[in-house]
């Protein structure tokens, strides 16, 4: 049985399918997240493994970020979650945590591309290191951006 058909008690029936919205286009992004996850956990752990001292230093930024985007995402797909009752201030606040975590995303890019050119210049590992936080950054900042980008609800 499909657990968003349920009635959401108190809301008007375009507020019950903005609420569905809000509470789907959610659920989506975090099954989005996990699969990169996933992804990075997977090519992370074989480039750590086998790699040259650069790709060892790479997979080991996507192994870290993919366990933590891992969490993140498990953390939006919880049991038990329900559609919101005022869709659209949930809306608002899932956009303003889009955007503001693709502010983040060009730090981490930034940092990543200091850590290239610092510690970087003169071992493989850091330089790995360097631009596996710039491509993780790098994907996310689309990601996050182009989440934000989509209507919501009425919000």
């Amino acid at each position: 049985m499909n657990d968003d058909r349920q009635d959401i008690g108190g809301l008007q029936p375009t507020q019950q399918a903005d609420a569905l919205a809000v509470h789907t286009f959610s659920r989506n992004v975090s099954l989005r997240l996990l699969t990169w996850s996933v992804l990075s956990m997977a090519v992370g752990g074989l480039l750590w493994r086998r790699g040259s001292l650069f790709w060892r230093g790479f997979g080991a930024q996507a192994l870290g970020w993919g366990a933590v985007d891992g969490l993140i995402a498990l953390s939006g797909l919880r049991p038990g979650r329900q559609p919101p009752q005022d869709p659209a201030r949930a809306a608002r606040n899932l956009r303003r945590l889009l955007w503001f975590n693709a502010m983040l995303d060009v730090g981490y890019m930034a940092g990543g591309l200091w850590l290239v050119r610092s510690k970087g210049r003169s071992d493989a590992q850091w330089r790995g290191q360097g631009w596996g936080i710039v491509v993780q950054g790098g994907f996310l900042f689309v990601f996050d951006v182009v989440h934000a980008l989509r209507r919501l609800a009425r919000a």
